[in-house]
């Protein structure tokens, strides 16, 4: 199983647009936004994924929870506090928006472990096993460096997606 994951689009319209193509394109069984959508109005172009949305609030989220709640509900997206721990493809996904909030729910067995909030990819490797990805930002905020990743739930493989 393939995944798309993103992270702090910041409400930068023209990149999530972008974001959607990308991912409809990549044939992504399902899609994780690791937070910072910021408005609702996001998520209506969000809805545009061909897969279910998985995500969780980030920091820049607080103000507009209530709306992005809403939106979420009204879409069908599944959105909500962070961790958000997943089983798919008999993989552990854990999901948060801060890096320091995935540490809630390590407990040492291999999993992937998704993230946003520092707006730099990373990809990591633990000598457990498993997976810590970050694809970056989208909200435009790092010129040509935009990302989305897409994760091979069976391989581990990230392919990054950059705009």
């Amino acid at each position: 199983m393939r995944i798309g994951v993103v992270s702090d689009t910041h409400n930068h319209l023209p990149n999530v647009a972008r974001l959607v193509a990308l991912l409809n394109a990549a044939g992504v069984a399902r899609v994780v936004h690791t937070g910072d959508i910021t408005q609702a109005k996001t998520l209506e172009v969000l809805a545009r994924l061909h897969a279910p949305l998985y995500g969780v609030f980030g920091n820049n989220d607080l103000g507009e929870r209530e709306a992005l709640a809403a939106a979420a509900a009204r879409l069908g997206i599944a959105l909500c506090d962070a961790p958000l721990e997943l089983s798919w493809a008999d993989r552990r996904l854990v999901v948060a928006h801060d890096p320091s909030d995935l540490a809630l729910a390590r407990d040492g067995d291999p999993r992937v472990a998704l993230h946003g909030h520092t707006h730099r990819r990373t990809i990591e490797r633990p000598a457990l096993g498993g997976l810590v990805f970050n694809p970056g930002e989208c909200a435009g905020h790092l010129r040509g460096r935009n990302a989305v990743g897409v994760v091979d739930l069976v391989t581990l493989e990230v392919e990054l997606l950059t705009f």
